[in-house]
């Protein structure tokens, strides 16, 4: 039995075929003719783009819009004038081909794969797969067809790039292992859009298999068992069905309401990052929008989004959504964050610096165009403002003061707008904790991120693997946080919500049920999951959980308690 990251939930049970790695290999010779070989080049780009978008076409077809867009981003990439440009410049200056791709790839992967962000990292991920997909056309290599491998198939890989993962047949693969990857990562994105168990970071299992092995990939544990014995095999085979019954109980769900066992309603929301992302909301039965990340429209930009760009995709979420609420983060960058036309200066520590509300207060006249831009868009739905790493009342005070500002002038120019829009603030900080009843009295709601509160709280880098361990929201110190900011929030008679993933957690939702928290705002996928557990626990139940929860000590305690008293 070998350990790794449960990246998408279900039992697979198979026959393994390896995927083995190409040696991209090549001699860095130095080009006479650089005209031929930048056809041989554009051709190779050319020959890209045309694989690349069939891909796309296809997993829009049998997944969705949004997974195709993993591969969109693929084409944008490869057309980037800079990238694209700077590998022309190479091979004008004497490099092949293949040294320009690698050596400008490199650059970039080094770039985004230093960033904390996981979106960020997931940048270098995506570059460092269209990088072999060039290669291997410079190359004439020929990949595994994955499209035609046998039904009960296990695949196993160093790293299941989003163009191999664009290749499966979810009747033929029933798991996917991994010696890389994480929750976030695109490949693990299209495993769950395809319900297919996949284990990520497993370490050295290409090394471990061999083609025809058998295999059990548990992705709800993270646990792979290679050649398992007899008794191991029965039990996963029980445990399948159990699993496929209870994913088909989850039907029964859509177009439900949420609530509690002994019928008290709450909201469950869904998390987003770009206006098509509204789309899945709604196709996954979410109630709303709880947290619509608004920094992936400058990060996809080359330069400063206009009024008019902003209010159009604002305008398309709330329309999308029809009316339900749409909770829209105000730009949240720096940190790990960068967006280079801003030209944000470099920090010595930039996850405590000029970042989010901060820099956005810094530089009102930006700021002000995308408040302009939400407030328009007001107009067309249930649209909310709500300010990210919120330290003291004077940044909310601040804005709510920008928002006034904008309310006035629309009012002059007959400019329409929902007169009773409201401000309110992530909670994801100490401080915001620590002032949670003053904070209360200013904000219209609170979001609370975990991620970030969780970050902050237990003093922890989430990239770096010497203290993951202590990154728990099931720290005593991070579950008093939460409870102490939705108390607050309750007291003042404001919604209390959640967007960070602790929302969707099956061992956090009972003391959420508890804590009093009145939304939850998960991934779209996860909605029916969600509204199940919140199902099968009554306010009483929960309340009893949680006074013997938060008795405890450790971290290890609490997940002992919380795991032998679930319901999932």
């Amino acid at each position: 039995m070998v350990k790794g990251i449960a990246a998408s939930r279900g039992i697979g049970i198979g026959s393994i075929c390896v995927i083995a790695e190409h040696e991209l290999t090549f001699e860095k010779k130095k080009i006479e003719d650089t005209e031929a070989e930048k056809k041989r080049f554009n051709d190779a780009i050319e020959a890209f783009k045309e694989e690349t978008t069939k891909q796309a076409d296809d997993i829009r077809k049998r997944i969705g819009p949004k997974e195709a867009e993993i591969l969109e981003g693929h084409l944008v990439m490869i057309s980037d004038p800079t990238m694209a440009g700077e590998m022309t410049k190479m091979i004008e200056a004497g490099q092949c081909a293949e040294a320009a791709v690698e050596a400008v790839c490199d650059m970039f992967i080094g770039m985004f794969s230093k960033m904390d962000d996981e979106m960020m990292r997931q940048r270098a991920s995506d570059i460092s797969d269209v990088k072999v997909s060039m290669l291997k056309l410079l190359l004439g290599i020929k990949d595994v067809e994955i499209s035609k491998v046998a039904k009960g198939t296990i695949l196993v890989a160093k790293d299941l790039t989003p163009s191999m993962t664009s290749q499966i047949d979810k009747d033929n693969v029933v798991g996917i292992i991994t010696e890389i990857g994480g929750k976030t990562s695109h490949s693990a994105i299209l495993a769950r859009a395809l319900e297919i168990p996949a284990v990520l970071s497993v370490p050295d299992v290409t090394t471990l298999v061999k083609d025809k092995d058998t295999a059990i990939v548990d992705g709800t544990e993270g646990i792979v068992y290679l050649n398992p014995e007899g008794d191991v095999l029965s039990q996963y085979i029980i445990k399948r069905e159990d699993f496929i019954r209870k994913q088909s109980e989850l039907k029964g769900f859509l177009g439900k309401e949420t609530v509690t066992s002994d019928g008290a309603k709450v909201e469950l929301f869904c998390n987003i990052g770009t206006p098509k992302d509204a789309k899945k909301a709604v196709e996954c039965d979410g109630e709303g929008i709880g947290l619509f990340r608004s920094e992936f429209l400058f990060m996809d930009n080359n330069h400063l989004p206009s009024e008019e760009e902003q209010f159009a995709a604002y305008k398309e979420a709330a329309v999308t959504m029809g009316g339900k609420p749409v909770i829209i983060r105000t730009l949240d960058i720096g940190g790990d964050k960068d967006i280079p036309y801003l030209n944000m200066k470099k920090e010595d520590n930039p996850f405590l610096g000029y970042r989010a509300v901060r820099y956005c207060l810094g530089n009102k006249d930006a700021y002000m165009i995308q408040l302009r831009a939400m407030v328009r868009a007001s107009a067309f739905g249930k649209i909310k403002i709500m300010v990210p790493l919120v330290t003291c009342v004077d940044e909310l005070r601040e804005v709510k003061k920008m928002v006034a500002e904008i309310k006035k002038d629309f009012d002059a120019n007959n400019i329409d707008y929902d007169k009773d829009i409201e401000v309110g603030c992530m909670m994801e900080t100490p401080a915001a904790s620590l002032i949670a009843d003053i904070l209360a009295k200013e904000a219209d709601f609170f979001s609370i991120g975990t991620n970030d509160l969780t970050q902050y709280t237990m003093s922890v880098d989430r990239g770096n693997a010497d203290v993951a361990y202590l990154y728990s929201t099931f720290q005593p110190s991070v579950l008093r946080s939460i409870k102490h900011i939705i108390e607050c929030g309750i007291k003042a008679g404001i919604p209390v919500g959640m967007c960070g993933e602790a929302a969707a957690d099956p061992l956090m939702i009972p003391l959420l049920i508890s804590f009093g928290l009145t939304e939850y705002s998960v991934n779209p996928v996860l909605v029916l999951t969600a509204r199940c557990i919140i199902s099968k626990w009554s306010k009483e139940e929960a309340d009893a959980l949680a006074q013997i929860v938060m008795s405890l000590d450790t971290e290890s305690e609490i997940v002992a308690a919380l795991k032998a008293a679930s319901k999932e």
